[in-house]
């Protein structure tokens, strides 16, 4: 009891702090207990490891927050990387699954229809989808090319006339025949064998109606001695459209359709491209 006695005789003992001034002005002196001295710098010594504290965390709490907000960004980005191979690869499938080249090309869709190490992904995604493109591209080419080479036959019949040199129906001279007649019956349907543009529909004397079809890549297809002619100038044509119907009119022996096929200027043998052998 003693002790406990003297031990709050000493906290309560004061302690007096003087403040002297550069002046005139009379010192000041105050008491202060000897525990109020001791609580005041336990308060302070509180206070200033609480203050960093808080400054550390929200340090932290900030490069934290970035780091979130960086490899968040990543993961979308391989998200939506991932997602567009995964259609990509879904439309190649489908696509191939068809069998053989000519369906696969009918069928392209060119509507234009990826601690971790994110940096090397990233690349390797981007390598990824620069190949898809490519293929893409290359494809979306092949069928542009594909609908636009004549294939099949324009009419439904017999050839009379092959392409090359023959003896001329009418004069009985040997000339060069620059396309190839097919003889049919009068008013059967005539269709376009590639996709492509109407360049000339109407008459054009011994040709009589004449229709020619501009395609790309080089190729014309021509259709002559037609009975009526269907098509205008200027008229997109999609393979299998009709075009006009069998007839027998200009410097013709009967009912029969004259087909050429030209490409960058020059003539080209149709049978070749009646069953998609060019």
């Amino acid at each position: 009891m003693q002790k406990v006695r003297l031990f709050i005789k000493k906290a309560f003992t004061p302690i007096t702090i003087m403040f002297i001034p550069h002046s005139d002005v009379r010192a000041l002196r105050v008491k202060i207990p000897s525990i109020g001295i001791l609580a005041s710098i336990v308060l302070w010594c509180i206070g200033t490891v609480y203050v960093f504290s808080v400054a550390i965390n929200a340090l932290e709490y900030n490069r934290m927050k970035e780091k979130l907000d960086y490899y968040s960004g990543q993961f979308l980005e391989m998200k939506q990387a991932v997602i567009s191979l995964k259609s990509a690869e879904a439309d190649f499938r489908r696509l191939f699954s068809f069998g053989t080249k000519d369906r696969v090309l009918e069928h392209i869709d060119t509507s234009d229809n990826g601690s971790i190490d994110m940096e090397e992904l990233k690349k390797q995604i981007k390598l990824s989808m620069e190949s898809v493109g490519e293929i893409k591209d290359y494809l979306s080419q092949q069928r542009d090319l594909y609908v636009s080479t004549p294939k099949g036959w324009p009419v439904s019949g017999r050839i009379s006339s092959s392409y090359g040199y023959r003896q001329h129906p009418k004069t009985g001279m040997r000339d060069y025949h620059s396309g190839m007649d097919i003889a049919a019956d009068p008013g059967l349907a005539v269709k376009a064998t590639a996709d492509g543009i109407v360049s000339f529909a109407g008459w054009s004397g011994g040709s009589g109606n004449l229709v020619a079809l501009e395609h790309g890549f080089g190729y014309s297809t021509f259709y002559a001695h037609n009975k009526q002619v269907v098509v205008k100038v200027g008229q997109k044509i999609k393979r299998g459209d009709i075009i006009g119907y069998v007839g027998s009119t200009g410097n013709s022996t009967g009912p029969h359709l004259h087909y050429e096929v030209w490409k960058k200027g020059k003539s080209l043998n149709p049978y070749n491209f009646i069953n998609g052998r060019s």
